[in-house]
């Protein structure tokens, strides 16, 4: 039995059985349908499709993070079990759910002065996170300390790489992330940005390319960029996408081609809806470990 509990935000955006495969654990975000609040809960309480489905029928969508005393309620379990708790939440470039999760750690310490608990800011998003969970389950795996995992993260997820196409700008434009104008000369050009996770976990538009084809061509290109090894890479593979799984398709059926010493199959998820809030249908990122992520 493992001593230490690793754990994440349900914003990794990894299956139900991914997370009971690794012996993951996960906290829900929340968010808001038409007014009506719903967990982040992988799917369960309503299918993406529908979740998504029901943003292109113009449904208004918030989202609102995980709170202290929920982190309180999440974490206690473990602690009166006797166990540590290395707890990794999506990236503060993004949110600022760590720090409802450090408040609750430094109320939980002075009741278990014993045990130790660790947040990391995962600097991530999405399966990027999911990604850097996988990892320190196999460290976990392997026997290595919660300490040592612990610095393992701090040290490496930088070497976590995010890139992002969306052939829908509605959403995008709505969330401030593309201008009004920049959004409807881009409708009309067939534009669909290309964007990346920074070294500060921020999203970040970084090109305009026009058509989805060349896009998805894009995005492989800068795997190969960026990748550990570049067309020798050999870790492993994630992709999630919003309601448009034949676009995450084209793009791992390229990345299984292009990179043949891959680990395994490329691993295609959902995003939830908490992201998805943000992005819409229509998106697809990829990731995968490479070169420290320096801007």
């Amino acid at each position: 039995m493992n001593q230490y509990v690793l754990s994440c935000c349900s914003t990794a955006d990894l299956t139900a059985e991914h997370f009971k495969q690794r012996d993951l654990s996960y906290i829900c975000f929340h968010y808001e349908l038409n007014g009506k609040e719903y967990f982040d809960d992988l799917g369960k309480t309503m299918n993406f499709h529908d979740f998504y489905q029901a943003m292109r029928d113009g449904a208004d969508t918030r989202t609102s993070q995980i709170n202290v005393e929920e982190f309180e309620q999440y974490f206690e379990p473990f602690l009166q079990e006797g166990k540590d708790i290395l707890h990794v939440c999506l990236s503060s470039g993004i949110t600022g759910v760590m720090n409802s999760a450090v408040l609750a750690r430094d109320s939980l310490q002075e009741r278990y002065p014993d045990r130790k608990i660790y947040i990391l800011d995962s600097l991530a998003a999405s399966s990027g996170c999911g990604l850097l969970m996988d990892r320190l389950a196999d460290l976990r795996d392997e026997g290595r300390s919660i300490d040592e995992v612990y610095q393992w993260a701090i040290e490496h997820r930088l070497n976590v790489h995010h890139w992002f196409f969306s052939s829908d700008l509605t959403f995008f434009i709505k969330g401030g992330r593309i201008s009004k104008t920049a959004g409807f000369v881009g409708g009309v050009l067939n534009i669909c940005p290309l964007l990346n996770v920074d070294c500060q976990g921020k999203l970040i538009p970084r090109y305009k390319i026009r058509t989805k084809k060349k896009v998805i061509q894009a995005i492989v290109d800068k795997m190969e960029e960026f990748a550990e090894n570049g067309l020798d890479y050999s870790g492993k593979c994630y992709i999630s996408q919003s309601d448009c799984y034949p676009d995450a398709r084209q793009v791992a059926d390229l990345v299984e081609a292009r990179f043949p010493k891959l680990n395994g199959k490329v691993v295609i998820n959902s995003i939830g809806t908490t992201i998805g809030s943000h992005t819409g249908p229509g998106t697809v990122a990829l990731f995968f470990w490479g070169k420290t992520r320096t801007d």
